[in-house]
């Protein structure tokens, strides 16, 4: 069974491996639990609440249990990348233009010009308080959970739904799996080829965990003649330099993959391989701007490829999934 909705700025997908009443009742619940996470965590919405949070102008705020976890879940991708994936990003983006959704801002004939980079302030300097649980950003400071926010929600909506099966969610190339199908095989995800994005690179098999995809070739625009991206290098303020063109990782929770397929594309080919084999829990693949491909060593476990004397493995009515970029 499967549905398809827009939430966050992208389309989603989810499957769920199960006809029964019970998956048809869940699954009409998905859509309310993203506009509900959107509301809470867009900066692209005046009155959500991390817009709230931005304008607190140095005073702490309470925040709710959604903003608290995914704000928790930012400080861990900080803290496990070394500052290259940070919430704290939010003005350097607007200065490279992106003022406004993907959509809008590419279709605008008005998109705000780039200004100069932005320096990132140091994502220890947010104060909270468990407790209270609230949080104080230092005067200046403005977050945006790009980095980590479709994964964390893809995450919570595939465990909500696991309760009553498998299921897969393709949150705009941010996908989920619970389990393995119900018959016991992999869920089997196609990774599209930048180049030619109707064809796949690879397929991968994933029993359980996340797999994220980050890159330029997708979320770019111009202004004043020069290209534009919306991954951001903290240590420059600007959007990265790198001759990685998308960065896919699989990781055992779909945030983990999302906010380290981010770390290797800012790296960049040599060291984002380097930094990818270092974490035993990682996978990846890095497509570059010259058309060549690279695999971490650990990919392989997760490949499938046709042996010529078999059939590839039977669908049970359950499709593959081409990882959209974000």
């Amino acid at each position: 069974m499967r549905l398809d909705f827009r939430a966050m700025g992208c389309q989603m997908l989810v499957l769920i491996d199960s006809d029964t009443a019970d998956a048809t009742e869940m699954l009409a619940k998905v859509p309310t639990w993203f506009e509900a996470w959107e509301q809470s965590l867009s900066r692209f919405r005046d009155d959500s609440e991390l817009n709230a949070l931005n304008r607190a102008d140095g005073e702490p705020m309470r925040v709710s249990e959604t903003l608290w976890q995914v704000l928790d879940a930012s400080i861990a991708a900080a803290r496990e990348s070394a500052g290259l994936v940070t919430p704290t990003v939010l003005d350097a983006v607007r200065a490279a233009g992106y003022t406004t959704s993907f959509d809008l801002l590419v279709s605008s004939a008005n998109a705000a010009d780039a200004m100069a980079s932005k320096a990132i302030i140091d994502w220890r300097a947010i104060e909270r308080d468990e407790k209270k649980r609230s949080v104080r950003l230092p005067q200046g400071m403005h977050l945006d959970f790009g980095g980590v926010a479709k994964g964390w929600a893809a995450d919570q909506a595939a465990q909500r739904l696991s309760v009553i099966a498998p299921v897969m969610i393709d949150a705009g190339g941010d996908i989920a799996i619970s389990a393995s199908r119900s018959n016991g095989e992999p869920w089997s995800i196609g990774l599209a080829n930048p180049f030619e994005p109707e064809s796949d690179l690879e397929i991968l098999m994933i029993e359980r965990g996340g797999v994220a995809t980050s890159g330029r070739d997708y979320r770019r625009w111009q202004c004043n003649g020069k290209g534009q991206h919306h991954i951001i290098d903290p240590r420059t303020g600007a959007p990265a330099e790198t001759d990685v063109l998308t960065a896919t990782v699989a990781a055992p929770t779909t945030r983990d993959a999302e906010a380290a397929a981010k770390a290797a594309f800012i790296l960049g080919s040599r060291a984002g391989l380097g930094w990818l084999e270092a974490r035993a829990s990682l996978a990846g693949l890095l497509v570059l701007d010259d058309g060549r491909i690279i695999k971490s060593s650990r990919l392989q476990n997760f490949l499938w490829s046709e042996p010529l004397a078999f059939e590839p493995p039977p669908s049970n009515g359950v499709e593959n999934v081409s990882v959209d970029k974000s």
